[in-house]
């Protein structure tokens, strides 16, 4: 068996996060989810010892002659405040770099040397606060995520024969017969073979309401059987299931970093060393051209190492640091818990500059999954017509087959066995009961297997439309299916339109049934009869026309062309595993008004993290700009710094609690 197929799946207790461990923690740390959902309970801890030494310290020094007996408790107020940032500052001095808990921990240091404690007291108390609201914030996100994720199914009841036999999900193969009981997790994903149930999606897709299934329909990987008992055929192994599936997007989506990410990085690794360069020159200047003290107060006058230590907190970039990460993981987070997944900070930032939107007709404007539009007698009633193709479309697993099969639970037809059956590919089924024979399949089968019959009908007016024929000696009909459009398909576009937004439908089919589809959905513009290479030269004209272009295919002949656009954007968990490849956003459960919940939570995000770096650098400047002309207190500027990181972070939190059918 493939390595891949003997890995657990979150079975050993451990994180899916955990290949992905950030070596930073604390204050300023880029927030990931992988980190201790405790953790932040620690960090908490640590910032009230500092506080509580802190206060007592500063209440001691008030009394007469207390200077003296302040100095120990300030001592391990310190050690409270500064130990997670030593420890972070140490592992990353070792590997020669320099970042935010190397800065606050030298102000703090210089604070206590000129016998400024309570100010560097201060100073590590709000930096190991926010070091634990940054904690907190993710593992607030882990637990949404984490919700998608929790309770993956270890085993599985395997049918061999009349035996009963559990299994570890990472052996099952495609084809293993599997049960599943009332309140189980489905195991891997499975055809359902028999039994009639309801399945609760809701920690997949996002679905709220159970989802019946009856045999042909599909039961994914991670979700509940409600009420009946299920016996279904394994499709795929479980590391290539649904639920792997998430698991595999959600860590690619912490690898990716969205392009304002990118800068903030970039930008901010520099700035670091421009802060120590600006404050090095600023007590440089204010000491030996402005005749400021160089270290202790005198006359009055600040010193000037006690104003470049102010002028480096307010300079810090911890804000700015996390001003980026902190939106893009609680959009992940938000998202993934209404059934869209990113693939990442980039699609994100870029499916909210969308103009343009192009979409496949089936699947994707329709259900993918033909419906009975109606039944056609030619001999015989319509009552046995129906009870005949039920019985014989349960024979089969073909498209039109399942379609039928549905005709049994909305009319409660009877069940009929038959002492023969057989299947012609490419034609249709060949059954007898009782010395009759059933034939159900194309026009021209029914015609070769009984010539008697007279299947002279002329073909269905509409377009589009599948004919499936049924007889025997003595009934004559057929059934004509169709892909219906979606009913939420022109509410979509609708909204998309008041976005602002551009529709243009691109499809293989005929111009004729896309033109009836596009005026249903109401989509702007149609391109019929492409070809997976015409499509993709379609996309790449609709780019050159202005703003950024999104496609929403399901296939694997939307693959090349959801590659082309600036984002593609793959329907469901039942979709390809082409297009899902190729795509940055996935909607999971196959409900194409999660787009429109997909593009509203990424504007979402935009303008949060637009706000975000509003507050990170405006801070910077004004407090910069004061501690240069001005001079203000040490501990003001601790204010300014830690105020706005807390600002930034409980910011981007507001993308997780937004409703989730907001």
């Amino acid at each position: 068996m493939a390595e891949d197929a003997q890995r657990p799946l979150l079975t050993d207790g451990l994180s899916p996060w955990t290949a992905l461990r950030s070596p930073a923690s604390g204050c300023c740390a880029q927030p990931t989810i992988n980190s201790s959902p405790n953790e932040w309970k620690r960090l908490a801890l640590l910032a009230v010892g500092c506080l509580i030494f802190g206060l007592s310290a500063y209440a001691t020094e008030r009394w007469e002659a207390g200077a003296a007996a302040s100095l120990p408790l300030y001592l391990l107020s310190y050690i409270f405040g500064a130990w997670d940032a030593a420890r972070e500052s140490w592992q990353r001095l070792r590997r020669g770099e320099l970042e935010i808990h190397f800065l606050m921990l030298a102000v703090a240091v210089g604070a206590a040397l000129i016998g400024a404690w309570g100010e560097g007291a201060l100073l590590l108390f709000l930096f190991s606060a926010s070091g634990a609201m940054e904690h907190y914030a993710g593992a607030r996100t882990q637990r949404e995520i984490g919700a998608l994720l929790r309770g993956a199914p270890k085993t599985a009841t395997v049918l061999e024969g009349d035996r009963e036999i559990e299994r570890p999900v990472e052996f099952l193969t495609p084809g293993v017969h599997v049960r599943v009981r009332a309140g189980e997790l489905v195991p891997v994903d499975l055809r359902v073979l028999r039994g009639e149930s309801a399945c609760d999606e809701s920690n997949l897709t996002g679905e709220a309401r159970a989802v019946p299934k009856q045999p042909g329909d599909v039961a994914l990987a991670g979700t509940m059987n409600v009420w009946g008992v299920l016996d279904g055929e394994a499709l795929r192994p479980a590391s290539e299931s649904a639920l792997q599936k998430i698991i595999n997007l959600i860590e690619q989506a912490q690898q990716f970093k969205a392009p304002s990410q990118r800068f903030s990085d970039r930008f901010s690794t520099g700035y670091t060393y421009l802060v120590l360069g600006a404050c090095l020159v600023f007590f440089t200047v204010g000491w030996l051209l402005l005749g400021w003290p160089p270290f202790l107060e005198q006359a009055g006058a600040t010193s000037a190492f006690y104003r470049a230590m102010t002028l480096l907190v307010v300079m810090s970039p911890c804000a700015l640091v996390l001003s980026v990460p902190s939106a893009i993981l609680s959009a992940i987070a938000s998202g993934a818990r209404r059934g869209v997944l990113f693939r990442g900070g980039a699609a994100i930032e870029t499916l909210a500059d969308v103009r343009t939107v192009a979409l496949d007709k089936t699947g994707t404007l329709t259900a993918g999954v033909p419906e009975l539009v109606r039944i056609e007698c030619f001999a015989g009633d319509e009552q046995a017509i129906a009870t005949a193709a039920y019985n014989l479309a349960r024979l089969s697993h073909h498209p039109l087959s399942r379609a039928i099969q549905k005709l049994g639970a909305r009319h409660d037809l009877p069940r009929l066995a038959f002492e023969h059956a057989e299947s012609r590919a490419g034609g249709g089924l060949i059954a007898s009961r009782g010395g009759a024979v059933h034939v159900l399949g194309s026009r021209e089968f029914v015609r070769t297997v009984l010539p008697q019959i007279v299947c002279d009908a002329p073909p269905a007016d509409e377009l589009d439309v599948a004919e499936v024929w049924i007889a025997s000696a003595d009934l004559c009909g057929r059934l004509l299916l169709r892909d219906q459009l979606r009913p939420e398909a022109h509410a979509v576009v609708a909204k998309l339109r008041a976005s602002g937004i551009r529709t243009v439908m691109l499809t293989g089919d005929r111009t004729p049934t896309a033109e009836t589809i596009a005026r249903q959905a109401g989509v702007d513009e149609v391109r019929a009869q492409l070809s997976p290479d015409q499509k993709v030269a379609a996309i790449q004209e609709l780019k050159r026309g202005g703003g950024k272009v999104a496609m929403i295919g399901d296939g694997v002949n939307d693959a090349p062309s959801l590659a082309a656009a600036d984002v593609g954007v793959a329907m469901g968990a039942r979709g390809s595993d082409a297009a899902m490849e190729q795509a940055e956003v996935v909607l999971m459960n196959d409900r194409l008004e999660k787009f429109v919940s997909a593009y509203q939570l990424s504007r979402r995000a935009k303008r949060i993290i637009g706000q975000n770096l509003t507050i990170a650098l405006g801070t910077v400047v004004v407090m910069a700009l004061l501690a240069v002309t001005r001079g203000i207190p040490l501990s003001l500027g601790v204010l300014a710094h830690e105020g706005s990181t807390f600002i930034v972070v409980l910011n981007s939190l507001r993308l997780l609690f937004l409703r989730r059918d907001a």
